[in-house]
């Protein structure tokens, strides 16, 4: 058994790789969704549009089916009748009973057709997709673990460009605090969300009280990422600072070249060296796109960046990355 790779509070799947060339990287990533294409029914996948799941609905239902898989059965003769079970011999441990996670998410059809590139205001596929292998993994503890279940329950989970705030209301109980952030125009949005599916939730992000089940560990803030990179440094560190991030999660932002520097921006200046762990999600568009983000993240903060390839963690049209800012690259 291949033992995972280890990188702060992710364990790499087998196969998983440093990304070096984002050229080679980008090749390997469309030719292997080319091979996906070809090999399915008639040649041609399935239609999914934009990735948005329905952006003609109001209020959206998701329902997360967190199902218990019995282990694989180990390749063993079979008893005869009169063969006595040994002693000693254990049982394949048991899985926790199947859970049903439902979420009733606001949308802003309105939004996204008026209000210029605002994508934000529908759910995308990517985020749902993301947080059902992330919960199921959760769920069946006997399941190998993409993220460490004991250092998440500790972390500082912050999210850049949350959209309709799914993943801060299904992954704020695995986490020790989440901060959600997007423009100052989808706060409204992401709050009302928050509020609608989180008993008790008001914004407020002090402890909470005795005797209570509320949930306080969420923080909504606004975040332009480029309004952050404009802004004066001494600006920036009044209006943006933040307790240390553990992990920083950037799911389905990366879609236009205009975004692309602000982005990388904000992940850098976000990144504590040799602490935060950045996971980004993409859904494979444009290629010329995707290359033009992992060639920024490579030269940001001086080459400083380590970033790795997550090899087979989420089915379809992705990309998974993780990267980890070393402080020590100036003395090399």
């Amino acid at each position: 058994m291949v033992e995972p790779i280890k990188v702060g509070l992710c364990n790499l799947t087998p196969g998983s790789m440093p990304v070096l060339d984002a050229d080679e990287e980008v090749f390997l990533l469309y030719t292997e969704l080319a091979g996906k294409t070809s090999s399915s029914p008639c040649g041609s996948p399935t239609f999914r549009g934009l990735g948005h799941v329905d952006s003609h609905k109001d209020v959206l239902t998701v329902t997360f089916e967190l199902k218990t898989r019995d282990p694989e059965p180990l390749s063993v003769p079979r008893q005869r009748h009169h063969e006595r079970k040994k002693k000693g011999e254990k049982k394949p441990k048991k899985g926790p009973p199947e859970e049903t996670i439902e979420v009733h998410l606001a949308q802003d059809k309105t939004a996204l057709r008026s209000r210029k590139g605002d994508t934000g205001s529908v759910l995308w596929l990517a985020s749902v997709e993301f947080a059902q292998i992330i919960l199921q993994q959760h769920h069946d503890t006997r399941l190998d673990s993409f993220l460490d279940h004991s250092a998440l329950a500790m972390a500082h989970v912050l999210e850049l460009g949350a959209g309709t705030g799914l993943l801060s209301i299904v992954l704020s109980p695995l986490v020790g605090h989440y901060t959600v952030t997007d423009i100052e125009a989808l706060m409204p949005l992401i709050r009302k969300n928050l509020s609608m599916n989180i008993p008790g939730w008001d914004g407020s992000s002090s402890p909470e009280p005795c005797g209570t089940n509320m949930r306080r560990n969420v923080t909504a803030k606004p975040l332009d990422w480029m309004l952050l990179q404009n802004c004066s440094p001494v600006s920036r560190t009044q209006r943006y600072s933040y307790e240390p991030v553990d992990l920083l999660l950037v799911v389905d932002c990366v879609y236009h070249p205009s975004i692309l520097p602000s982005l990388i921006f904000a992940i850098d200046y976000l990144a504590t060296p040799d602490r935060t762990i950045v996971l980004v999600v993409v859904e494979l568009r444009a290629e010329d796109v995707v290359r033009e983000f992992l060639e920024l993240w490579m030269k940001a903060g001086e080459g400083a960046w380590q970033i790795w390839h997550v090899n087979d963690i989420m089915k379809g049209p992705y990309a998974v990355w993780i990267g980890r800012k070393r402080g020590d690259v100036r003395e090399e």
